[in-house]
């Protein structure tokens, strides 16, 4: 009897771990989300620039503030001018996309194809690593109606000023000293090369922009006004007549004011000849003359330099 229950009690024992084990073996077999499922758990995914690891370059994230996976379909916000109404807040349609397993791959209309590993940091951020150039993007997510597109847009304020082939003045006002600068009547700001470089003209309103005799080319800057994210310091290198310093305010898309305090003149000024990277449906475009916008690494930018500000 007793040979009997131990005979049994064993039965039981082996039964119960067996039970246990296969429990178990189960529950780590559940599948996870797919890549499909995570890409489109965002509408939006913006891509931090400033996370990026790696010293390679890949082009059309460079350009990109924004990426929407669609039904095999990529979307992009390459442009400040118009983010949160272009494409409902997708952007342009840009390229296509497949996926297996954890890999995305990328047919971009100008790019060309790139591949990725794509890895799920937390909740809301993804890694999207380029084997062929070594460098990883990272991407956070959010739904559009809780993506901040007006951050965006001020973040970005030097990349919006080179969103027009020109800027013209089209306003001066009455008040104000006369200054050097009440001369220059168009602005130009360059996308590529050290994303610095401005040119001015004082040729007359209403000259056609390829006409235009660009009479200086310096460097400019864009700086924050700390407690106030929407006004910006534009400055101006001109050696023949020092820096100038202007606090810069977008109108609208299309139309900015500088308020010199130096001289308290107000300047308002109309962007001609609007630059889209990458215009929908032309998979050739690119942005004329050669400018091609892209995004870099930004060290923290500095305070105010004046400490007078307009009140």
């Amino acid at each position: 009897m007793k040979t009997l229950k131990l005979i049994l009690s064993f039965t039981l024992i082996t039964t119960l771990f067996t039970s246990c084990y296969t429990e178990v073996n189960h529950i780590d077999e559940e599948p996870s989300i797919s890549l499909n499922q995570l890409l489109g758990s965002n509408e939006i995914w913006y891509v931090d620039i400033n996370a990026t690891k790696g010293f390679g370059e890949t082009a059309f994230l460079q350009r990109a503030f924004t990426l929407s996976f669609r039904n095999g379909v990529l979307h992009a916000n390459n442009n400040i001018v118009g983010i949160g109404d272009n494409g409902g807040g997708f952007g342009i349609d840009v390229g296509e996309y497949e996926v297996y397993d954890m890999v995305l791959d990328i047919q971009h209309d100008i790019d060309g194809f790139e591949t990725f590993d794509v890895f799920q940091i937390d909740s809301n951020t993804i890694e999207l690593y380029n084997p062929n150039n070594d460098t990883s993007y990272f991407l956070e997510g959010y739904q559009r109606s809780n993506f901040d597109y007006d951050f965006v847009f001020y973040d970005n304020i030097h990349y919006f000023l080179q969103e027009y082939e020109a800027w013209e003045k089209t306003y001066t006002s009455e008040f104000g000293a006369i200054n050097e600068f009440d001369n220059e009547n168009y602005l130009q700001f360059i996308a590529g090369g050290n994303d610095a470089t401005f040119r001015s003209s004082q040729d007359v309103n209403g000259t056609v922009i390829n006409n235009l005799i660009w009479d200086y080319t310096g460097v400019y800057g864009v700086n924050d006004v700390n407690g106030n994210e929407n006004l910006k310091i534009l400055t101006l290198d001109y050696d023949f007549f020092s820096n100038e310093h202007f606090e810069l305010t977008v109108i609208n898309d299309g139309e900015i004011e500088l308020y010199h305090p130096t001289s308290e003149t107000v300047y308002r000024f109309i962007g001609r000849e609007y630059i889209q990277f990458l215009k929908n449906g032309d998979k050739k475009a690119k942005a004329p003359n050669s400018r091609n916008k892209k995004r870099k690494h930004r060290k923290n930018k500095v305070d105010n330099p004046r400490e007078r500000t307009r009140v």
